[in-house]
């Protein structure tokens, strides 16, 4: 029997999509912030992007359900409200996802020093940079809506946390 190795549960875990954005797996998403390997027992540490996220009861379900079907016979996961989930965490493949997605992704926190750079967002359909955010809530509390002038098209945006 081949042992199970730390890179071995991040490549299975590619697999375990975000439940409201399908594209972005947990691993380019940032919320798995932790494996452990011992034999047959894995270990997961993940950090919701909201303390109230709604899907995570199905994301633990699913990362318990994939490290399974490969092996695992035993599977804890943690999850860690300590060191919060931040927008920086999402990898550069998690944001051409996102962009791909047609949502347009967040600037990096530390780019973040006024609200206005959250005003002109480009656009992730035309690259337009003449858009205008309209509304701070969009369906889910991790996107905000904009419109694009240049092309006429509403989009969202994953806000930067």
């Amino acid at each position: 029997m081949n042992t199970m190795t730390q890179r071995d549960i991040y490549h299975w875990l590619e697999t375990v999509k975000d439940p409201e954005i399908p594209v972005l797996s947990l691993v380019d998403l940032g919320v798995i912030t932790g494996v452990t390997v011992d034999n047959d027992r894995v270990a997961v540490e993940m950090t919701p992007t909201f303390v109230g996220c709604p899907a995570l009861d199905m994301m633990k379900h699913e990362i318990t359900e994939v490290l399974t079907q490969h092996g695992a016979k035993a599977v804890t996961i943690t999850v860690n409200f300590r060191d919060p989930w931040s927008s920086d965490k999402i990898s550069e493949k998690g944001r051409a996802a996102l962009k791909q997605f047609g949502l347009a992704p967040p600037p990096q926190a530390q780019l973040v020093t006024d609200l206005e750079v959250l005003e002109h967002v480009p656009c992730p359909r035309c690259e337009g940079t003449h858009t205008a955010l309209k509304n701070t809530f969009g369906p889910t509390l991790c996107r905000s809506i904009h419109y694009c002038y240049d092309c006429k098209e509403a989009f969202e945006q994953f806000k930067p946390l």
